[in-house]
């Protein structure tokens, strides 16, 4: 059964209404003009049939571990390397970042148990996901989970160019459970990974990750 994530429902709502309204509309002020209309309805739908793939929510039964990570979202992986990280850590790590086109499903989910430890939110610039310096100057959330075996992980959610509200559930001193639902980013995307210098790390370049299925590093 296909689901739809709950932040997507007053967008989905609307936009259903607009296409009805919009395929009634044509089809009276279009009657006589067969093929424009059929143009015209086809494009309405195809609108919303984005949106709704947007939103869907997949069913995904992480195989819960606190020995690996998995991949909080669905995407490809787009950066490894040694990066310093200066707002919580102030020291290098390395960094995985995993970019979500508009077609990916877009709910950020947590890739490890344990308690949060931080969680900001910064406003930002919204320049396409994948330049180097969105992780710093895009908007953007700060989350940071203590795990039994890995210790500090952090993610941060981007914003890319389209992306205009970022979704965050995690709250300092909560209980996480891995693969649990960790918030949402509308419309283009990238989530970055920071593990400790040294972690072995289970994807490469270019692979596709898919969130709560695809295991970043194990231990």
């Amino acid at each position: 059964m296909l689901k739809f994530h709950p932040e997507g429902g007053k967008i989905i709502l609307i936009s259903t209404l607009i296409t009805v309204a919009g395929i009634f509309g044509v089809d009276y002020l279009l009657h006589d003009q067969k093929v424009f209309r059929i143009v015209l309805q086809c494009i309405l739908l195809f609108f919303l049939i984005m949106i709704l793939q947007f939103f869907r929510n997949p069913t995904r039964i992480a195989d819960n571990s606190d020995n690996h990570v998995l991949a909080p979202v669905d995407g490809k992986v787009v950066v490894i390397e040694e990066v310093f990280e200066p707002e919580y850590f102030k020291d290098k790590r390395l960094m995985v970042s995993i970019f979500m086109s508009p077609i990916n499903v877009h709910v950020t989910r947590y890739a490890v148990n344990g308690i949060v430890k931080y969680s900001k939110y910064h406003p930002g610039k919204f320049l396409v996901a994948w330049h180097p310096k969105a992780s710093e100057e895009n908007e953007r959330t700060t989350v940071v989970i203590e795990n039994r075996v890995y210790g500090e992980i952090m993610y941060r959610q981007i914003a890319g160019a389209l992306a205009k509200r970022i979704i965050n559930y995690a709250e300092e001193g909560m209980r996480v459970v891995q693969g649990k639902d960790a918030g949402f980013i509308k419309f283009g995307s990238r989530v970055d990974l920071y593990f400790p210098i040294g972690t072995e790390i289970n994807v490469k370049l270019g692979d596709k990750a898919i969130g709560n299925k695809t295991v970043i590093s194990k231990k």
